[in-house]
């Protein structure tokens, strides 16, 4: 069955009267000029809004628009750099290492990225590893451009110390996504975005923000007590060092949390400590006091250095086919590949704009305010 043309919205609904609809282009321009106000040059402040209003029009908004506070904040406070020389420092054959210079993730992915493509086009693969960096927002972001090119596309990235490794407590690992994007003949590509803990820390900020509850599950207590409820107190505990989220698979190993944690550290190994960037416990933080010195991996891969690509194109389609006729559970709505959810998402709020929670829209033009802004969203009341 397909779902070309459906309006669809991956995230659960918002009351109507807790939300405004923003248009793409609108929201885009006014996270740009915020940017510009804190001292991104124009072509930078559009990377940066573009991977972050991207998170919102597929439906992540734990890692979209709300989370402009952070590197504002970052930028004015310490220790983002805003006009960073971002540089390769080594570079051979299929390989390459970026140096980000303390500025925001976005800007060293998609240029890492950008290199990870050229070389791809000579060797058929590559891998590009970054240091020196920050938060990069949404993985499955990067591993796009690479499906865009018709190539599959990988994407990876440490953070600052939010997880509690398997049969410990305490903040010792990031939440370290991968994401994977494999091309289709047609719209909508694979993609696999996953943190590698049981949720990502933005999910909890947005939480706080809509005044929701953290489920039992998510983050334990410095003592190994679960924590749940209201998300504002959650989040607190854990910036406070005092709680830490849980790895995939959850608490100890009965469902899988030694696999969570296990690949959250083969990604700061990757990222973190083959790159040169910081690791685990050493990883700083967007808003603090040392640089954050986070680490990126980006990899493309041509999938004609391997198989003709229409025959990997009708292979896939056979896959997606055997996927798609799969006997479905009584509870589910319908059988789901990786990704689908979210690019109808953002294909409907391309038609009918974004919703973004009234106060996190507020906090933007709060934002605006700080750095000398005149232009407003139409928050509502």
């Amino acid at each position: 069955m397909t779902l070309l043309g459906e309006l669809y919205e991956r995230e659960p609904p918002i009351p109507p009267e807790e939300y405004v609809r923003i248009g793409y282009s609108e929201l885009k321009a006014f996270v740009t000029s915020i940017f510009r106000a804190v001292g991104l040059s124009s072509e930078d402040a559009e990377v940066v809004s573009d991977v972050l209003v991207a998170a919102d029009l597929m439906g992540i908004s734990s890692h979209g628009v709300q989370r402009v506070r952070r590197y504002v904040d970052g930028i004015l406070r310490c220790c983002v750099n805003p006009r960073p020389n971002i540089r390769v420092v080594r570079d051979r054959g299929a390989v390459a290492l970026v140096d980000a210079d303390g500025g925001l993730g976005h800007l060293a992915g998609v240029r890492a990225m950008e290199i990870a493509l050229r070389k791809t086009e000579v060797y058929g693969v590559s891998l590009v590893l970054v240091r020196n960096s920050q938060h990069y927002g949404i993985a499955g972001y990067y591993a796009l451009k690479a499906a865009e090119r018709g190539y599959i596309g990988i994407s990876s990235t440490n953070s600052e110390p939010l997880v509690a490794y398997v049969n410990t407590v305490g903040r010792t690992l990031g939440t370290n996504p991968i994401a994977v994007a494999i091309p289709r003949r047609e719209p909508p590509p694979i993609l696999f975005d996953a943190a590698t803990a049981v949720v990502p820390v933005g999910k909890i900020e947005l939480y706080s923000k809509l005044g929701r509850k953290v489920p039992e599950g998510w983050v334990i207590g410095e003592d190994g007590s679960v924590l749940a409820g209201d998300a504002v107190g959650v989040l607190e505990e854990i910036r406070k060092g005092r709680a830490a989220i849980l790895p995939l698979g959850g608490l100890g190993e009965e469902f899988g949390g030694h696999k969570g944690s296990g690949l959250a550290l083969v990604v700061d190994i990757i990222c973190g400590v083959l790159s040169g960037a910081a690791w685990g416990v050493h990883v700083g933080y967007t808003v603090g006091t040392k640089p954050a010195n986070v680490g990126h991996a980006f990899s493309a891969i041509d999938v004609e250095s391997f198989i003709p690509r229409e025959e990997f194109y009708e292979r896939l389609e056979k896959y997606v086919l055997e996927i798609k006729s799969l006997r479905k559970h009584p509870s589910a709505d319908r059988v789901w590949l990786p990704g689908e959810k979210a690019w109808l998402t953002s294909q409907t709020r391309l038609k009918i704009g974004i919703p973004i929670h009234k106060r996190v829209c507020r906090e933007l033009n709060e934002i605006a305010s700080d750095v000398g802004l005149g232009e407003r969203l139409p928050c509502g009341t």
